[in-house]
């Protein structure tokens, strides 16, 4: 994975984290564990749960490109 890749995905995953922290007041590390719990639960990969989440609450993925720095 490249390092464009790991910073979309770790954008996905700190998106579904804020998600969870909105609608279960906790804070970060433990919005990150319930996510961890519940993709483990599901049977599915972290990213796979977070992508779920995300496109459900906001109708879809931000473009990768919209985090990049300017150049």
């Amino acid at each position: 994975m490249g390092s464009a890749a790991i910073r979309a995905s770790r954008s996905v995953i700190d998106q579904a984290v804020g998600i969870v922290m909105t609608q279960q007041p906790c804070p970060a590390p433990e919005a990150f564990a319930l996510l961890g719990r519940a993709s483990q639960n599901r049977g599915i990969k972290l990213h796979d749960l977070v992508v779920e989440i995300v496109t459900t609450v906001g109708g879809q993925l931000p473009r990768s490109s919209a985090f990049e720095p300017f150049d």
